[in-house]
């Protein structure tokens, strides 16, 4: 199973929207934090298989790093990542997807499928992993990373070239 600590696209359109370099105003809070405590909540999990934090291109880059590693195809369901609305309205308005954009205080985890319920447990206990989800699995079945998205359809998300916004740390 596929988990992510929290919401994503957070600090990448905090940052846009504090540089105001597009007219835009918004109250999005940056999700930089520590990810010591949410890894520290994994690390004696058996089936714990793979952690990483989504900074240089976002979610949808950790996966590409999962699928190249393992050679599995990753399914993921649009539905169960969470992603907030100021960050989704913000994302439509500019034209990114917020499946690229950085995040500085979330992980993405490969855990046993048995035991991502005791994984979402752990981290939702937290402060920074109470929106922690399942999104999706590795699948021997699929050669690219799939999302599912939200009306039933299929989207290849593809490897990100360049970063979509300039480095800032």
């Amino acid at each position: 199973a596929i988990l992510v600590s929290g919401s994503v696209g957070d600090h990448g359109t905090a940052i846009m929207l504090a540089r105001e370099q597009f007219g835009l105003k918004g109250d999005i809070q940056s999700d930089a934090a520590s990810v010591l405590p949410l890894c520290q909540a994994l690390f004696d999990l058996p089936g714990l298989r793979f952690m990483r934090d989504p900074t240089r291109g976002g979610l949808a880059t950790v996966l590409h790093e999962i699928h190249q590693s393992t050679a599995l195809g990753i399914r993921v369901k649009q539905t169960q990542i969470p992603v907030r609305d100021p960050v989704t309205s913000v994302c439509e308005i500019l034209g990114y997807d917020p499946m690229y954009l950085a995040c500085e205080g979330r992980v993405v985890a490969v855990v046993d499928p048995a035991e991502s319920q005791q994984a979402l447990e752990r981290w939702r206990q937290l402060p920074q992993g109470k929106e922690a989800q399942v999104i999706g699995h590795l699948d021997s079945k699929t050669a690219r990373v799939v999302l599912e998205t939200e009306i039933g359809g299929e989207r290849m998300l593809e490897e990100l070239e360049d970063d979509p916004l300039p480095r800032i740390c």
